[in-house]
């Protein structure tokens, strides 16, 4: 019977092809590779389950090559980097997984249209993953001695390096430590980015199905786990798509670690005056400061994003500053509709709170009122309260704003767990609000926090999943102070696992608050602590992640002592912006501050819909519009 069935699976390979991988894995153990610690077998278990969470087939296919560069050549054998040349396999059929091959013209030789080819002498390194069920009897012990972490339900990844013989045949190993080390940082690097790849909808033929990709490329700092002999020191990670893709910027202060292709300005220096039209708004000249009012205003030529009050302005800030920015901007600019929510129906430019407000007939009223100027005069947190929750959503209608109330009958995998969410249509649908409904923009604040909690922070995720309480340091709250009634959403979502404890310290909270706690809901309590972070840190619970939403690090000098805490506690901290500008100077902010950046700059799918503009800018900013992270 098992002769007939090989012959059978013999004849069925040869007519169908063996799918895109090169079969299941090979049997080899981790256990069995030289000098490996246990730890770190775990550290390996860990990011390959990360990796799997972020599901990279649902877009990716072998046809999609990303070329991989981990510290320097010289840390490597022989100087130079292992298999620096990834494919993401199996979203198409066949077994999920990654190849790596030791050079891109490797892995154009070995992929097919329908499966890979098996090219003598050619070397690559496979993680494969399958159920438990399915492994030899060396891994399936492995997992239960050392507890490592499934990736999905109940599937683990088998890593093994593969050749194809002259004949045909494939022969494995196991892979070296050294190598191990190299897949270790590419899951961790991969898992950070291959989110940020943009489709290009020009980029290939219209009949083909294979998706393709704006080029790209991401430099990342990844840490290495306790165990490896380099202890906490980290690594930076370069992943470009496709292979080779190379930074084309030569220097830049303010550049940050994405493609620079933009950031080269013309070299045609004449300029061109773009009248702007203002819609009535008041602006500021980007060079002097001055109102600029009506048909006075002018905008640069090439990127539209800088307005001035006349040539002048325009010409000398060119000079001084612009020059380097001008095509970052243009990018910037263009990138204007692909951030722009469209899924709403109520109008979605506020460069006029009061008019916007007064539109959606909410002007002045409940928690709306910290949206436009006119209650400014009245302390964060201070904001007079009329009562119930309809006052303090403006009187919105009762359909319109979230109500006090749990998620019923939410089930994951049949059994009750925190709700994870992936955006706001998916929010809106589950608390059956109509898309005419603005209150996406206050709520922004907290569900950012639950998003980071929960999507961005593994070591949180893991705490309310296990019903323990998430202790989070939240700096520098301002508007928040009277958005309370907002951040009862936060205990609903948790669906009745774990705790969250929010401790808002900053300089704005009143005097007469400082020092209190308030329950909000039954799984959510917030206290409030008047001070700088820094000087207060110490007193208070240590922090299992840190937040600073539309935080203006480049704006603020007395950030420094907050971020040195952040540095000495080591603890995972993450930071929202408007807009890509201030993200990329909060990045130089951070780095010049001894902070690694371990989660890139990434668009925020819980920013505000509603479309603000700098005073002297026309760049999209949205409320929490950006978020990167360090110590993650």
């Amino acid at each position: 019977m098992d002769l007939h069935l090989k012959n059978l699976f013999d004849r069925f390979q040869e007519q169908f092809g063996s799918g895109p991988g090169l079969g299941p894995g090979s049997g080899t153990c981790l256990m069995k590779v030289d000098g490996i610690a246990p730890n770190f077998i775990k550290s390996v278990f860990k990011a390959s389950a990360a990796l799997y969470r972020t599901d990279p087939w649902k877009r990716l296919r072998p046809g999609h090559l990303f070329g991989i560069r981990v510290g320097k050549d010289s840390d490597w054998s022989g100087k130079k980097q292992p298999f620096p040349c990834v494919q993401f396999i199996g979203g198409d059929g066949g077994d999920i997984g990654f190849n790596m091959f030791r050079s891109e013209n490797d892995a154009k030789k070995m992929t097919g249209s329908r499966e890979t080819i098996r090219v003598p002498n050619i070397e690559l390194l496979r993680v494969t993953y399958e159920p438990e069920s399915l492994m030899f009897p060396s891994n399936r012990k492995m997992i239960k001695t050392l507890s490592v972490e499934a990736s999905g339900t109940n599937c683990f990844p088998v890593i093994d390096v593969a050749r194809c013989t002259s004949s045909g045949s494939l022969q494995f190993r196991n892979p070296t430590l050294e190598e191990l080390r190299f897949v270790y940082a590419v899951m961790q690097a991969i898992t950070l980015v291959h989110p940020l790849l943009q489709v290009d909808k020009d980029g290939g033929p219209k009949w083909s199905r294979l998706v393709y990709f704006e080029p790209f490329i991401e430099t990342v700092d990844v840490q290495w786990p306790l165990e490896m002999a380099k202890g906490y020191d980290l690594f930076a990670v370069t992943v470009s798509h496709p292979p080779g893709q190379a930074y084309e910027e030569k220097t830049s202060s303010t550049a940050s670690s994405t493609p620079t292709k933009y950031a080269e300005p013309p070299k045609d220096e004449t300029f061109v005056d773009v009248k702007l039209y203002l819609n009535g708004s008041l602006r500021q000249c980007a060079t002097c400061d001055r109102e600029v009012h009506g048909e006075q205003a002018l905008c640069c030529g090439r990127c539209r994003a800088v307005v001035y009050c006349n040539s002048v302005c325009q010409k000398q800030h060119w000079k001084e500053t612009h020059k380097s920015m001008c095509g970052l901007y243009k990018a910037m600019m263009e990138r204007e509709e692909e951030l722009a929510m469209k899924i709403f129906i109520f109008p979605c430019t506020a460069d006029q709170p009061c008019k916007w407000l007064e539109s959606l007939g909410i002007h002045q009223k409940g928690m709306w009122r910290r949206r436009c100027s006119c209650y400014s005069h009245c302390p964060f947190g201070l904001l007079p309260v009329k009562g119930g929750l309809w006052d303090s959503w403006g009187e919105l209608n009762d359909e319109e704003y979230p109500r006090d109330l749990p998620f019923h009958h939410h089930l994951r995998d049949s059994m009750s767990s925190p709700i994870l969410l992936s955006g706001w249509s998916e929010y809106y649908n589950l608390r059956s609000l109509p898309l005419s409904s603005p209150v996406a923009d206050i709520l922004s604040h907290p569900l950012t926090v639950y998003y980071i909690l929960t999507a961005l922070s593994i070591s949180s995720k893991n705490l309310l999943l296990k019903g323990k309480e998430v202790i989070l340091h939240y700096l520098g709250p301002e508007v928040e102070l009277d958005w309370m009634p907002a951040f009862a959403e936060v205990g609903h979502l948790l669906n009745g696992f774990g705790n969250i404890q929010i401790i808002m310290v900053g300089p704005e909270v009143p005097t007469n608050l400082s020092g209190t706690t308030s329950g909000i809901g039954s799984r959510v309590r917030v206290n409030l602590v008047r001070g700088v972070y820094q000087e207060e840190a110490t007193y208070l619970p240590s922090p299992d992640v840190i937040v600073a939403l539309n935080c203006g690090l480049d704006c603020y000098k007395n950030w420094g002592g907050a971020l040195n805490m952040i540095k000495s506690m080591a603890v995972p901290a993450f930071f929202t912006d408007q807009s890509e500008v201030s993200c990329a100077n909060a990045k130089q902010v951070l780095r010049s501050n001894g902070l690694h950046i371990t989660h890139p700059v990434t668009p925020n799918p819980f920013r505000s819909p509603v479309k603000n503009h700098g005073a002297s800018s026309n760049l999209p900013a949205y409320s929490n519009g950006f978020v990167l992270g360090v110590n993650t």
